[in-house]
């Protein structure tokens, strides 16, 4: 005799030949992160809503997880491999640290992501992750990765549910495309924070899966700065 899971129903039991039933070990839990540098800085921003499917499991999740004093890693996806990962490299950077006295540099840190990721390729981490920083000339950095470790060194990234709504902006303002008479200036930190809460403003308007609220962390040679700003609820 066989139990079955609802969704694992067979209606026509008695059918002959062999029956296949689906596993599904990924779920996403949502979420969005964005990622730009500067000059001077580094900032990455992620929305707190946290969800499963059209339910809202918490409202207060943030996405940014410290790695070192200059850098920052957000991620969004499965929200049980972003545990897993993020706890993984917790544990990879304080052996490091404590083996060589020192932090890993953001240039490290992002290859060391990409090597974590890469290890996964047969069972990947269902993550999108942004690795932000200084590098040892105090340049912001940003690097965007793919679930098999696939990185790139941009100037600005986003990934998770709103990703798409949200690189037109980036691409316009950040990036200057598809401007007639682009200003060469680049970018000031806070000119990169009021944009990151309007472009979150923008796409908890059309996504059910970013809101709440947006936490953003802007890391300079004096530390790492954190903003807040609420999100439509609904």
């Amino acid at each position: 005799m066989f139990f079955h899971q609802p969704e694992l129903y067979v209606p026509n039991s008695n059918a002959s030949g062999p029956v296949m039933h689906h596993f599904e070990p990924y779920s996403d839990n949502g979420g969005t992160v964005v990622g730009i540098a500067g000059e001077d800085f580094a900032l990455i921003a992620s929305d707190t809503r946290l969800t499963a499917g059209y339910g809202i499991l918490t409202r207060e999740q943030s996405k940014l997880f410290k790695l070192t004093s200059a850098t920052v890693l957000g991620s969004c996806g499965c929200w049980c491999d972003v545990q897993t990962f993020n706890r993984r490299m917790q544990s990879q950077l304080k052996m490091y640290t404590y083996n060589h006295q020192q932090e890993m540099s953001t240039k490290a840190v992002a290859q060391f992501t990409s090597t974590m990721l890469y290890g996964r390729r047969f069972f990947p981490y269902y993550v999108s992750n942004i690795v932000v920083g200084l590098d040892e000339q105090g340049k912001g950095n940003v690097y965007s990765y793919d679930c098999v470790g696939s990185v790139e060194n941009r100037q600005y990234a986003s990934g998770g549910s709103s990703a798409s709504f949200i690189m037109p902006f980036l691409d316009n303002i950040v990036g200057k495309k598809n401007q007639l008479k682009p200003d060469p200036t680049p970018i000031t930190k806070q000119g990169a924070i009021s944009l990151v809460k309007d472009i979150f403003f923008s796409a908890a308007e059309r996504d059910t899966h970013c809101g709440d609220g947006v936490h953003i962390n802007v890391i300079t040679k004096d530390g790492i700065e954190e903003h807040r700003a609420p999100l439509r609820r609904d």
